[in-house]
């Protein structure tokens, strides 16, 4: 396989990379953002529906834009992108390499755009910023969101935001659309986790993955910046504060299209030693050609589970009280349930002159219950990053 090769850059010697001939986006993709696209996927019409919505969107004027007022890479300019850009479809097996272009722009950023031909746009923010290996974890990461169809995403979002304004005047119209809209930027920001795994499915280089999201949250200053401090920031926003602050990562969050840059970094990691990751290096992943018997209900079922994990692993102070809330609700119907269990026991034998049976309260030492501190995993509880696990601008 080909490597490229710039001035400004590190040169990496070239290296045999795995492919993944016939390879489904269902391999990589987180949970939540799999079991939108399952469910898209099956509705009848929708690829129809779709694309010509997107003909009406800004998407189209977008794409003439790009190409009027863009560079375009080919193997005459920006050769080692194209390089990278061949390549990534090379192993993720996409059959047709979308047009690529970029853009000038100080801004690090990269998106793709498009339902019908997808088309990949880099800043050159982005190209400065990043080296060869880190460049290519970004290529891969669009070239999974092409494979994965996450544009409808993008076209949903701009169709409703478009017609939120429209509606703006009639009550509840808008808070309603609104609603939707909020529901969509979740799968966006689940779909961009997924899109960082297809890029280290093509990079195939977690240190150089875990580079390029230091480098776009601080810049081009690695000989200043740590892997292991960075990952600590993660965690330390994950468990910190009180539940103001649960409620303030929340209203941030919202409005975004993208998970916060660390919290990116430790998802991919975690996936990165999960099982579904070492399973599909060794050859062991979903195809292509089974998509269309995907089932709706698994996905969902899937997905509900990985929301659930989350939020009993968490660490936020807002989670571990509802953890702790729906724990214990648990735990006083199983108390309820063993308690009128012994009484029905006393019941049977009124003539053993011992009284009534003692309650579950009676220093037994009952074990947990499967939703108390003590008690077993659920299915979704596999490894920290397996497919189980608990995310309109594009960023890389």
């Amino acid at each position: 396989m080909s490597d490229g090769h710039h001035n400004g850059h590190e040169h990496v010697p070239g290296r045999q990379r795995r492919r993944f001939p016939g390879i489904s986006s269902r391999a990589y993709e987180h949970p939540a953002d799999r079991s939108a696209l399952v469910a898209l996927r099956r509705l009848s019409g929708f690829d129809t529906v779709f694309k010509a919505l997107s003909g009406l969107l800004p998407e189209r004027s977008l794409r003439l834009l790009f190409l009027s007022d863009s560079v375009r890479v080919s193997d005459r300019q920006f050769a080692h992108l194209n390089v990278m850009l061949r390549d990534a479809c090379y192993i993720l097996d996409l059959e047709k390499v979308p047009a690529m272009y970029v853009k000038q722009d100080p801004a690090p950023n990269a998106m793709c755009i498009g339902l019908d031909e997808p088309i990949i746009v880099v800043t050159t923010g982005l190209v400065e910023l990043l080296d060869e290996e880190e460049m290519r974890a970004v290529v891969g990461h669009e070239v999974g969101h092409a494979l994965s169809g996450h544009a409808v995403y993008r076209t949903i979002l701009l169709f409703l935001t478009s017609l939120a304004v429209r509606v703006a005047w009639i009550p509840l119209g808008n808070v309603a659309i609104m609603a939707i809209v909020t529901a969509l930027r979740e799968w966006f920001r689940k779909s961009e986790l997924s899109a960082d795994r297809a890029g280290l499915l093509v990079g195939q280089d977690l240190r150089a993955s875990m580079r390029g999201l230091m480098k776009i949250a601080g810049g081009n200053h690695l000989h200043e910046m740590n892997v292991d401090a960075f990952l600590e920031q993660a965690e330390e926003y994950e468990a910190g504060g009180d539940l103001r602050d649960s409620v303030l990562k929340i209203l941030n969050v919202l409005p975004r299209s993208h998970p916060f840059t660390t919290v990116r970094a430790a998802e991919l990691k975690k996936w990165a030693a999960s099982r579904d990751h070492q399973r599909t290096m060794d050859g062991h992943y979903p195809r292509r050609d089974e998509d269309k018997d995907a089932s709706v209900r698994d996905s969902f079922r899937e997905s509900a589970s990985s929301y659930a994990t989350h939020v009993r692993n968490s660490k936020d102070p807002l989670m571990k009280l509802v953890n702790d809330i729906a724990g214990g609700a648990g735990d006083l119907g199983d108390r309820m349930r063993r308690g009128f269990g012994g009484f029905a026991g006393s019941q049977r034998q009124p003539g053993n002159g011992d009284g009534p049976a003692e309650g579950p309260e009676d220093g037994s030492g009952r074990p947990d219950g499967p939703e108390g501190p003590g008690g077993p995993k659920g299915p979704g509880d596999d490894g920290p990053g397996s497919s189980r696990d608990s995310a309109p601008r594009d960023g890389a």
